[in-house]
């Protein structure tokens, strides 16, 4: 009688045997059990499989059981999903695995438990976790599209006639307490970071340029002293500095801040200036602005948990990675190209 192959690993597959082989070379069954901690009747049993069929023992994989959704039913299911979680009842578009897994009850009358859809959404069709990015519902999607396709074009043709320099300016603020992101530990063992709960900050400002001849790109920052916020002098004087620092005429890109376009101190410093002309950005349009990406690769990038002793240490830190910053413009020309404006760098 043909018995079937025991179940097991191949690794285990091949050390039952390799202690037929020994046997079959002489070894006592007793001996060759004690080497491999296992009982002489295991032994016993491996040769009779063994003598019974060659393969028996050979490492094959166990035969997995047939996907539950055949091709044609993963791309019906591909199109359903596409089609957007409202268009299935929800509030939102987000697809979570327990959704998923009342699509295919609901289309294939097939049950699925929601931590094996997971594993189906990553294996079959390549998706994976996401954190969704939060946009505002103010959002006018035509008009920020016809300000990149349209108006931006003629900002920048105007900036080269003048032979200025376009400048996409920002504020932000880094506080003490880090931006805490996912990191590695054993399962169950979450890691613990000390970190001083003040809200102690530091207020940045920070620009991104562009000369009008050869396209070339540098950073330009200033970080405020601890625990303030960016004022109206605060914005004067750092744009002073900018024009000091590049030396010619300016075409200035930034929001609708009040502390921008609605401030009186910084329209009277522009009246005095009128070789620094500014534009408005469209509003809750941050992706627009490369600026804002200077921000979001050192808070979420390279100063993620970074809990630091003071404001001081917080302090080097930025210099240090804003520095980086401005001696790659291949990083500032990665920036821009994000925001799919059609600037020729």
């Amino acid at each position: 009688m043909v018995m079937s192959r025991p179940i097991g690993t191949s690794q285990e597959l091949e050390r039952r045997r390799r202690a037929v082989e020994l046997v079959e070379q002489g070894e006592p069954q007793s001996v060759v059990a004690r080497v491999l901690g296992v009982n002489r009747s295991s032994v016993y049993r491996w040769q009779r499989a063994a003598a019974a069929d060659p393969e028996a023992l050979a490492a094959r994989p166990h035969p997995h059981r047939p996907a539950r959704l055949n091709d044609e039913q993963l791309r019906e299911l591909e199109s359903l999903l596409a089609q957007g979680a409202k268009a299935h009842g929800w509030q939102n578009e987000l697809w979570t695995t327990a959704r998923v897994a009342q699509v295919i009850l609901r289309h294939f009358k097939i049950g699925f438990h929601h931590d094996h859809v997971g594993r189906f959404l990553r294996q079959r069709l390549g998706w994976t976790p996401q954190k969704p990015r939060r946009r505002a519902r103010e959002r006018n999607e035509k008009a920020i599209l016809d300000w990149q396709s349209q108006t931006f074009p003629l900002i920048a043709r105007a900036a080269e006639e003048r032979n200025a320099h376009l400048v996409f300016l920002d504020e932000s603020g880094f506080m003490l307490t880090p931006s805490v992101r996912r990191t590695w530990a054993p399962r169950g063992q979450t890691p613990i970071l000390d970190a001083w709960d003040r809200r102690d900050r530091i207020s940045a400002i920070s620009s991104i340029s562009v000369s009008p001849t050869n396209r070339r790109l540098n950073l330009h920052f200033d970080l405020l002293p601890d625990n303030t916020n960016v004022h109206a002098e605060d914005m004067v004087a750092y744009l002073k500095h900018l024009k000091a620092q590049i030396g010619g005429p300016l075409t200035v890109l930034w929001d609708g801040s009040k502390l921008h376009d609605r401030s009186k101190l910084v329209q009277a410093f522009l009246a005095e200036h009128p070789d620094i002309r500014t534009e408005t950005l469209p509003a809750y349009a941050p992706e627009m602005n490369p600026d804002e990406l200077v921000w979001a690769w050192t808070k979420f990038g390279r100063l993620p948990n970074l809990a630091a002793q003071n404001t001081d240490w917080l302090r080097d830190y930025l210099y240090t990675e804003f520095e980086y910053v401005k001696r790659h413009p291949e990083l500032l020309a990665s920036f821009i190209e994000k925001t799919s404006l059609p600037l020729r760098l």
